[in-house]
């Protein structure tokens, strides 16, 4: 691989190769190998991919800032003349859909997942798209109740679908406008994330607490705030979402850091002192902060002392080859698998698992058996 040129074609901030490709990881998939950055470097998003057989350069979806107050914090963010395009924010699996010689599917940390890019094949028109559009990547989101990742129910959607949400260059990762993007995706009926409107980001704030609040009482995730031209984005979070986040680290209380529990308190505690205008919706609020906490977690100790397996589950369907191949990935990645069901139904292989939890299965059982915690 010639470094120089790579480096010169990604942009990065280093004038040296060996700064950047140190970071870079070997991996392949399907007896192809590719080259991933494995963290954002040198001005370079993590996942960034190289697929030197091809001459392809994948870039990294760029991470988005969060907002914990939405007064003043959106016209802070955006610029006077622009305009603020409100779309939902999914619960789901972020990928990036590259044609690189055939159609993969990249994960946010470059990984190429066998199974998603087996559903992308199956669900998008991927040919069709790719045909008009080669250096293009389509950004977006696996949802449904039945993924091997993040499962959530969504109406309309029996088992998994996908959402795009984005439309970038392949190597340069510059965005089409949200306009262009929705009228590409309506051309290849590609669904999209619901749209709530348009505003100038002195009113966008308004419209955004709106849509929170349906979205909250829905029990969804929250919504992005983009820029029409998309090079500017900022997402904000409902009270539902954080307090389902909470409940499922506590569900495995030794799986999850502190980063990740004390992120989520915080932006609580700033949309309450943003949102909760009387003490009696702050309190109702801390009761169910509180069951979120304490709930999964007393139920996690009780299912370790009964002997029941604790961990992430889910249910997948697809073809044979491509159940095994996801298999086969998430072994790769050194992950304790409990089958639950294996069977066949219309003509599809349909499996239900556990990734299961060891840290806090094996934590919960040594304090169960008389264990010690220093503190």
């Amino acid at each position: 691989m010639d470094r120089d040129e790579y480096l010169e074609r990604l942009g990065a901030t280093t004038d040296e190769s060996a700064d950047l490709f140190e970071h870079f990881e070997q991996r392949s998939f399907d007896g192809r190998t590719y080259h991933v950055l494995s963290d954002a470097r040198h001005g370079l998003e993590r996942g960034t991919v190289i697929v030197e057989d091809a001459d392809a350069v994948v870039r990294g979806y760029p991470s988005i800032p969060r907002l914990l107050v939405l007064e003043p914090g959106v016209q802070s963010f955006f610029e006077d003349h622009e305009t603020v395009v409100v779309e939902e924010k999914l619960d789901g699996f972020n990928v990036r859909l590259a044609d690189i010689g055939e159609p993969l599917a990249f994960t946010r940390s470059g990984y190429v997942c066998p199974y998603t890019t087996a559903r992308a094949r199956k669900l998008l028109s991927l040919e069709a798209f790719f045909d008009e559009y080669p250096e293009q990547v389509l950004c977006a989101e696996l949802i449904g109740p039945e993924t091997p990742y993040t499962a959530t129910d969504y109406e309309g959607v029996d088992t998994h679908d996908f959402r795009v949400f984005g439309v970038r260059d392949r190597e340069s990762g510059d965005p089409l406008s949200v306009a262009d993007r929705r009228a590409i995706c309506e051309t290849y009926d590609f669904n999209q994330p619901r749209l709530f409107g348009r505003a100038p980001p002195e009113s966008a704030a308004e419209l955004v607490r709106d849509t929170i609040a349906e979205l909250d009482a829905a029990g969804r995730e929250g919504v992005v705030m983009k820029s029409e031209t998309g090079d500017a984005m900022v997402k904000y979070t409902t009270e539902a979402q954080h307090h389902g986040e909470l409940a499922y680290a506590f569900s495995l209380p030794f799986d999850h850091g502190r980063d990740f529990v004390f992120s989520r308190l915080i932006r609580e505690a700033f949309q309450a002192a943003e949102f909760d205008e009387d003490e009696d919706r702050l309190q109702a609020r801390a009761h169910d902060l509180g069951e979120s906490i304490l709930v999964p977690m007393v139920e996690a100790i009780q299912d370790v002392d009964d002997g029941e397996t604790i961990g992430h589950r889910h249910t997948v369907r697809g073809d044979v080859g491509s159940i095994d191949a996801l298999f086969d990935h998430l072994h790769d990645q050194s992950m304790t698998l409990e089958i639950e069901a294996d069977r066949r139904e219309d003509g599809q292989r349909v499996v239900e698992f556990v990734k299961v939890a060891e840290s806090s299965r094996d934590r919960i059982t040594y304090y169960l058996e008389g264990g010690t915690r220093t503190e």
